[in-house]
Formats: structure tokens, C-alpha cells, sequence
């Protein structure tokens, strides 16, 4: 049992570094490269979603481990692939322009809502369609999985729009420049505790479901889906607490071209 567990913590810790780096390398390479570098990354990155589709619809059902971390992956390739269309600039929205001082809250949330509003329909697109390629599986680890990043990524967006005492823009590619006007680097709102407290939540009835798993598919899943909550969790704590996270990626990745390094904190990309 112990052995599932941290095998399958470790999985997910790994895969969740990984993939991040992968994206901010091809990103950063993007950023280097002619005009179109962006979109032919998106292209080329076409297979990564068509595997992840295929995971979750062809292999998720059944109660075994192989399943669980199909689901799983499955899952984080559809989510990876619309994130790098969303990095690349490719899928973001109709506004594509910073924000104008002095603009009332609400003109302000609106005209925020426009800078990534193809990104949230293309992220709850992905949702109906896990739900969908789901529904009737013995596991729901994928479904799970994907909601996990939905909810986390949406609290951090929100976060930064509202505003935390740590905003990182060291890694914002040059697509997406003008989404830092929109960033508000202040104490936090109600927002975060909000936020704290629904992750929490979510981190605690996955810990729950996995003391209660029996077999070794359902305690592999409950693993991976505790480790991914708690690093949910732990990456909204990093809005506020003064760690160099961005080491755990800058050491990897090429120059960028022309920009310099700022503290700050990228969730609300």
C-alpha cells in the first residue's frame, strides 16, 4: 500500500514539474524564434491533446492502476495543450491590449474577462469533454484531475485580478505582456482566503477517499489526486509567502530576449 502511495505521489510531483518546464521551455523558445513560432507550437503540440483525449476515452475504464494513471495523464495532456495555445498567445481573446488607468472596478473585470475569455471557454470545453469521455468509467480520476486544475486555475486567476502580495511575471511570454496591466500586486482580498479554504476542502475529501481505498487502482488514484490538490494548495500559499519558486524552472530554461527577471508569481496565467 505504501509503495502505491509514494510511487504515485512522486508521479504526480514529477509530471507536474515537468509539464510545467516543457510548456516554458517551448514558450520561451517561441519567444526567440520568427513571427508564426507561436502558432507552429501549438500545431506541433496537436498530438499531445489527441493522446490525452485518447487516455482518458480509451483507457480509464476499469478500477486498475494503469487506468488511474491513464485518467490522470490523460487529463494533464488536454489540460497542458490548451495552456500552451494559451502561453502561445493562440487562444486567449479579443482583447489583446493592456489596461487603461483609472478604470472603474467593474469596466476593469469586464475588459479583463475579454483578455482571456476564448481561454476559459476553450478550458471549459476540455471540461464537457472529460466529463463526457468519462461518464460510465469505473474511474473518474481524468474528470477529477481536470477539475482539480479548472477550479485552481480560475481561484488564481481571480486572485490576481484582485489582487496578492506576490505577482511574478518572470515568465510571462511576450503574447501575453499586456495581461500584467491587469495584475494587482497589493495585500490579499477575500478572495484568497476563499480560495485557501475550497482547496483545503478539496485536499482533505480526496485524503479522506484515500484512507477509506481498498484496492491499489483506487488507492493510486486517490493519491494522484491528493498530490495534485495539495500542490493547488500549496501554489496559491505562494502568493503570499516569499520563496523562490521560479527556481524550479529558470535554471532550465533559454534566455529570454530582452526581458529582465522579476519577483513575482505567474498562477494567474
Amino acid at each position: 500500500m505504501f509503495a502505491e502511495i509514494w510511487i504515485a505521489a512522486f508521479t504526480a510531483l514529477f509530471v507536474w514539474w515537468f509539464s510545467t518546464g516543457a510548456i516554458l521551455i517551448a514558450v520561451r523558445r517561441a519567444d526567440r524564434g520568427g513571427p508564426g513560432a507561436h502558432l507552429m507550437n501549438t500545431l506541433l503540440g496537436l498530438p499531445l491533446l489527441v493522446l490525452g483525449l485518447a487516455l482518458v476515452s480509451t483507457t480509464s475504464g476499469g478500477g486498475g492502476i494503469a487506468p488511474a494513471y491513464a485518467g490522470f495523464l490523460g487529463a494533464l495532456a488536454i489540460w497542458g495543450w490548451i495552456e500552451l495555445a494559451f502561453l502561445s498567445g493562440v487562444i486567449t481573446g479579443p482583447e489583446r491590449r493592456g489596461c487603461p488607468p483609472g478604470l472603474a472596478p467593474g469596466a476593469r473585470f469586464m475588459r479583463a474577462w475579454w483578455t482571456v475569455a476564448y481561454h476559459e471557454l476553450a478550458l471549459l470545453a476540455g471540461l464537457v469533454i472529460v466529463a463526457v469521455l468519462s461518464y460510465g468509467q469505473t474511474t473518474d480520476v481524468a474528470l477529477w484531475t481536470y477539475l482539480i486544475l479548472f477550479i485552481a486555475r480560475i481561484s488564481a486567476k481571480l486572485n490576481v485580478f484582485f489582487g496578492v502580495p506576490r505577482i511574478n511575471t518572470e515568465f510571462v511570454p511576450s503574447p501575453l505582456v499586456h495581461l500584467t496591466s491587469y495584475f494587482r500586486q497589493r495585500p490579499v482580498t477575500l478572495m484568497f482566503p476563499v480560495s485557501i479554504t475550497i482547496l483545503s476542502a478539496g485536499t482533505t475529501c480526496f485524503l479522506r477517499v484515500l484512507w477509506a481505498a481498498e484496492s491499489d487502482g483506487a488507492i493510486v488514484a486517490a493519491t494522484l489526486l491528493v498530490t495534485l490538490s495539495t500542490l493547488a494548495l500549496v501554489e496559491h500559499w505562494l502568493m503570499i509567502v516569499p520563496l523562490p519558486d521560479a527556481k524550479l524552472w529558470r535554471w532550465m530554461l533559454p534566455a529570454s530576449s530582452g526581458s529582465t527577471s522579476k519577483e513575482s508569481k505567474t498562477h494567474g496565467l
